[in-house]
């Protein structure tokens, strides 16, 4: 079978990586303020919370989507109807696609999402059928989220090294998505790449770690939950392979992974989005129900004259109740929405070529 494939004989490996994946979309258990696993988080940027910075944790309110402050300003204040830019042309896909040829826009950020990676071989955690919970009954855990709490996984790491097994580096491979992403990168044009996701695809697919903010954390690094030292991830992978709890050289404490808990901060790196975002001339949102904060919000941090373009099954976030002339929305699919997107920028023969490079690289790595 492919990499990247169900495993057959090993199916509940693939429904905790879903589960992880799927988690930065559904928020914490109960709603609460507590965050989720990527940012966990106490604050929105839309709490009103003088404490709450942006980037300070992870949270959805159950049953809420997010809310925009300047938006529900313009509404009463009267400045205008939602989604009113005074008659202005509606763009269309093709004329971003013109936009990027004739480069008038140089500085694109994009929006990554769990629907980027689920081509990949990895299950959305809301597929019918997944049969999730039942199949975490095997770890005896409260609760499915529990995985992902701090004080549950000081009681108990190994149903999160059971998850870290599947996810680790190298068990899936990137898809056409992830190659668009990087072919950005190879013209100059990507200026930042935000994932909620820890999976990795964007580093295999060779985006520079530079050009990464992986707002939910990463398998790349992991530090001793004891003494605090920083490891490179790779040097457990043999333990969590063998499905051993890896422990410090040191200190003997439990190294964790640098994937964000509940309860945990975002990465410093996360805060690049108060610069990248005013600056960017496109976005592009893949794959993502926008419903995590404080990621959620950065859809509304660009400046009002950029394009913003939605490449997505649903529609999402301000795509669905405040959008704007220079919105485009491309439903369905997600690698069919990118397809459609190359085929527009005539990159269809270059794609091709970087695929069967990568491929290649990766074929021998594997031999």
């Amino acid at each position: 079978m492919e990499r990247g494939a169900w495993r057959g004989a090993a199916p509940v490996g693939g429904l905790l990586a879903a589960a992880w994946r799927s988690l930065w979309e559904r928020g914490p258990r109960d709603g609460s303020s507590s965050g989720g696993p990527g940012g966990l988080a106490r604050r929105s940027l839309c709490s009103g919370d003088s404490k709450g910075a942006a980037g300070s944790g992870a949270r959805r309110v159950r049953g809420t989507r997010p809310f925009s402050l300047s938006a529900a300003a313009r509404a009463i204040l009267g400045m205008g109807r939602w989604g009113d830019d005074g008659g202005k042309q509606q763009l269309t896909l093709q004329d971003v696609a013109e936009l990027i040829r004739k480069k008038e826009c140089r500085r694109v950020v994009v929006m990554a999402g769990a629907g980027i990676s689920t081509p990949s071989g990895i299950p959305d955690f809301r597929s019918p059928g997944s049969g999730l919970y039942s199949n975490l009954e095997q770890y005896n855990i409260p609760y499915p989220e529990a995985i992902f709490e701090l004080m549950y996984f000081f009681v108990n790491p190994k149903p999160f090294f059971t998850l870290a097994k599947e996810l680790y580096p190298g068990n899936y491979r990137p898809n056409y998505a992830h190659y668009f992403l990087r072919l950005l990168h190879d013209k100059g044009l990507l200026l930042r790449l935000y994932t909620q996701n820890i999976d990795g695809l964007e580093r295999v697919a060779g985006i520079p770690p530079d050009r990464l903010v992986e707002a939910h954390g990463t398998f790349a690094t992991a530090t001793c939950t004891v003494c605090r030292r920083k490891f490179p991830g790779e040097d457990f992978r043999g333990d969590v392979m063998a499905d051993k709890v890896p422990h410090c050289p040191v200190c003997t404490g439990v190294v964790k992974p640098d994937i964000v808990f509940f309860g945990e901060e975002l990465p410093q790196r996360f805060f690049l989005h108060v610069t990248d975002f005013p600056t960017a001339d496109l976005l592009f949102i893949i794959g993502t129900s926008l419903e995590v904060e404080p990621f959620a919000s950065l859809a509304g941090a660009v400046r009002s004259s950029v394009p913003r373009v939605l490449i997505n099954r649903d529609l999402v976030g301000p795509f669905a109740w405040q959008q704007r002339y220079n919105d485009i929305a491309q439903l369905g699919d997600v690698i069919s929405g990118v397809e459609k997107l190359v085929e527009l920028l005539d990159w269809n023969e270059e794609m091709q070529t970087l695929i069967q490079k990568e491929k290649a690289k990766l074929d021998a790595k594997d031999k």
